[in-house]
């Protein structure tokens, strides 16, 4: 019994390893677009 949930378990932490590296992507680009609209803006 313990097994299949293990296994779900494991299913769901690279589910939320996932999650969690899309939204740190998609943070990351979002503050590389704002930097470089500023500096665009300054030059």
């Amino acid at each position: 019994m313990a097994g299949p949930r293990h296994r779900w378990a494991r299913r769901m932490g690279w589910l939320l390893l996932l999650w969690a590296a899309g939204v740190a992507a998609v943070f990351l680009l979002a503050q590389v677009l704002k930097g470089v609209m500023r500096f665009s803006g300054m030059g």
